[in-house]
């Protein structure tokens, strides 16, 4: 019903930055709408871990605690796309990045309230 693919990884040094997109495409026979759109990432070994929101009405935006003050989050209407600028990258910042969207609600929810997934993009941050 809602398609997500991410897209903007890829291996950069430490210091530099990555704008990620996630597009989303919807079932036209459904005209789903969903409430709120998400970033998380997953580094090898270890769990999901949410990154950023941004709700889909109002374009209200909030961030996780891990990566707040080098990431912001941002939404283009017509093109269906929301992005993730990551600024000043760190090594331990590597992890394939997800992109999530729900159909109720906005704003900085666990990874198990999201409906619809990305197949995720690889970020490799080099020291």
């Amino acid at each position: 019903q809602v398609k997500l693919v991410e897209s903007g990884g890829g291996s950069v040094q430490a210091g530099g930055s990555l704008r990620l997109s996630c597009v989303a495409s919807v079932d036209i026979s459904t005209i789903k709408v969903v409430s709120g759109l998400g970033w998380f990432r997953q580094a090898s070994g270890k769990g999901r871990e949410r990154v950023a929101a941004i709700c889909t009405t109002d374009g209200s935006t909030y961030y996780a605690g891990s990566m707040k003050g080098r990431v912001t989050m941002s939404r283009d209407i017509a093109e269906k796309t929301v992005y993730l600028q990551v600024d000043r990258l760190k090594p331990e910042d590597t992890a394939i990045y997800y992109c999530a969207a729900k159909d109720v609600g906005c704003g900085l929810y666990s990874d198990d309230s999201y409906e619809y997934w990305g197949e995720g993009t690889q970020v490799n941050v080099s020291s």
